[in-house]
């Protein structure tokens, strides 16, 4: 064997409110991989506790986010969807990556120190840590590609970087043992999946911001647990400018508000934001948002109400996470029996 096969692997957290930002950004560009890819698609629920370990909620909004996967079009037959914490592999691969990985490598992660904030002595040993299980949830499956939004970008560097070392630290050993993999080693150099046309979407009452789920106003974003006329009612109220739409893209700069409407559209419509003002240029945000709820609505509301369907059928929810940790454990258990042999360390 020449050459890793190509695999997809990427994961959610489960913290509830599931947004627009997120099908945008992951749960649509899921769906499109999967036509071309073999993929693994996981809930990824031990990141879920590295900020706050108490999280009474945890297991419905596990539900909640496989709701959304299979309720967007993710094929849990086809692929393997399942919730991190039910395949061991990833916090024993984690525990080798933490010894693998440097300190300095760590101290230099933004995303920790955006995190832990000023109270940075007080953040758990879990969330400086959470880059080194994310390769181990990439690498457990040596998958070959990760759709990531650019904040995750530097994880996925690690990621590289763990692997580089790992294949050079034991090089020898892997050779030994026949499980290298062409001139690579034993794992992949995973490869970034970053862009589309609304890969980063933004709060609908303040541009500049990335559209969150933790920002106090719900009219901040749309929910794919949202009705119909709970989108139509943010669309209508998200904050624009006085101007009308630009006929070029270089007319949406300094104009947050009106590029992040823009990239909506062009993210849900599948096409592009010079696109979208081909189409839309010299119109007022009147009728641009009224082309925009009904645009929304047509692709989200089917979404929100098969989630509402699933979630009243937690247990067929509860099956399909198992059927997916058990082909995800095949996988993973393989991988692990082999790193422990490169490592030296004695298996069962």
């Amino acid at each position: 064997m020449s050459e890793f096969k190509e695999l997809v692997f990427s994961g959610v957290q489960p913290t509830g409110n599931l947004h627009l930002g997120n099908y945008l950004g992951a749960v649509r560009r899921f769906v499109a991989l999967q036509e071309t890819h073999d993929c693994i698609y996981c809930v990824v629920d031990l990141h879920a506790i590295t900020a706050t370990l108490s999280q009474p909620d945890l297991a419905a909004q596990t539900r909640e986010v496989t709701a959304a996967f299979i309720a967007s079009g993710i094929d849990p037959a086809r692929h393997i969807v399942f919730n991190q914490s039910q395949v061991a592999g990833h916090a024993e691969l984690a525990w080798i990556f933490n010894c693998v990985a440097r300190l300095g490598w760590l101290n230099r992660m933004t995303q920790f120190k955006e995190k832990a904030g000023k109270d940075r002595e007080n953040a758990s040993v879990g969330l400086y840590a959470y880059p080194a299980l994310m390769a181990a949830d990439i690498l457990l499956y040596k998958a070959t590609h990760v759709p990531v939004g650019e904040d995750q970008k530097q994880h996925l560097e690690l990621t590289r970087d763990i692997a580089i070392k790992f294949n050079n630290d034991f090089s020898e050993q892997i050779a030994a043992r026949g499980y290298g993999v062409g001139e690579t080693g034993y794992f992949p150099i995973t490869e970034p999946l970053i862009g589309g046309p609304a890969a980063r979407v933004m709060s609908l009452r303040d541009g500049t911001k990335k559209m969150s789920k933790s920002d106090p106003s719900d009219y901040s974003r749309i929910n794919l647990t949202d009705d119909a006329d709970g989108i139509a009612q943010k669309v209508r109220k998200a904050k624009t400018d006085p101007e009308p739409l630009p006929s070029e893209e270089a007319g949406l700069e300094k104009r947050a508000e009106a590029q992040n409407l823009v990239g909506i559209y062009a993210g849900l419509s599948d096409t592009t934001p010079a696109e979208v003002l081909r189409q839309f240029g010299g119109a007022q945000f009147s009728g641009f948002k009224a082309s925009l709820v009904d645009l929304a609505v047509e692709k989200l509301g089917p979404i929100g109400a098969e989630m509402a369907r699933l979630m009243k059928d937690p247990g067929h929810i509860d099956a399909v996470l198992a059927d997916g940790a058990s082909r995800a454990s095949a996988i993973a258990e393989r991988t692990i029996a082999e790193v422990k042999d490169i490592v030296g360390l004695i298996r069962r």
